[in-house]
């Protein structure tokens, strides 16, 4: 991989001067694709932050159009978006905001039938969907491809943050987590149930930042550890989730 150029290390200076990230962890993320399940509340703040970052490839995937009811959260989006398709609307300020990034927009829903061909070869997949059926395909996906997910769910005032590594032998899957849903379209939308729209940012850059973190390795490993966040209180804890060895996709009876 060639060097970062005069442009690129301007750009990125204050990535670089961080002892943690530095110029090889500018090169990982130049030379890293990451996949972003839905260009919604918590994707819109992933990308933006993700492609700032000089994230080399970003996969955006998602099959909707703007609506009215998103502008209050989905900020990346203005009121004459209404009726475009989120994914080429993104597609086209990812590179305003840094033309070193290329940009891939798919506009189809990702189910258990192309999970794993649109999942394959990225290094890292964020899913910031609201369905459980669409949760449950992506987090199979990356189990049976090993791409580390960054899991991110948010309602009304509360949300959680995972990194999943569920083929390793010490950590969890997101299933572990979740269990087998009974209904794996019975999930709670914030249609019905109302979301505050600045915690979609907060929740949408934390994801960005766990992004980031699988790509580099700095600070603390992720893995196993589920970050819940009380917008209401406010408050933030950290509990690690345990492998379940029952989990029918990564314990010992899958």
């Amino acid at each position: 991989m060639t060097a970062l150029t005069d442009a690129e290390l301007e750009r990125y200076a204050r990535h670089i001067v961080l002892r943690e990230i530095g110029g090889s962890g500018q090169m990982k993320l130049r030379g890293a694709r990451v996949a972003v399940v839905g260009a919604g509340g918590i994707g819109v703040p992933v990308l933006q932050y993700l492609a700032a970052a000089g994230v080399g490839g970003i996969t955006i995937i998602d099959d909707d159009v703007v609506s009215a009811s998103n502008l209050q959260r989905q900020v990346l989006y203005g009121t004459s978006d209404t009726g475009s398709p989120k994914a080429l609307l993104v597609t086209r300020r990812l590179f305003e905001i840094n033309p070193f990034v290329a940009v891939t927009p798919i506009m189809q829903r990702i189910d258990a039938g192309n999970a794993d061909a649109t999942l394959g070869g990225h290094d890292v997949v964020v899913d910031g969907t609201d369905t459980f059926a669409t949760r449950l395909a992506v987090a199979d996906a990356a189990w049976r491809l090993q791409i580390p997910l960054v899991s991110a769910a948010i309602g009304q005032f509360h949300a959680q943050v995972g990194t999943w590594r569920g083929w390793l032998p010490d950590q969890p899957c997101y299933r572990c987590y979740v269990g087998d849903a009974f209904d794996a379209e019975d999930c709670d939308t914030c249609a019905e149930d109302g979301v505050l729209g600045a915690m979609t940012g907060m929740i949408g850059s934390f994801a960005a930042l766990e992004a980031i973190r699988a790509i580099t390795g700095f600070g603390e490993d992720a893995g196993s550890k589920l970050h819940i966040v009380d917008g209401l209180a406010p408050s933030m804890r950290t509990i690690r989730m345990p492998k379940d060895p029952g989990c029918s996709t990564c314990g010992k009876k899958a």
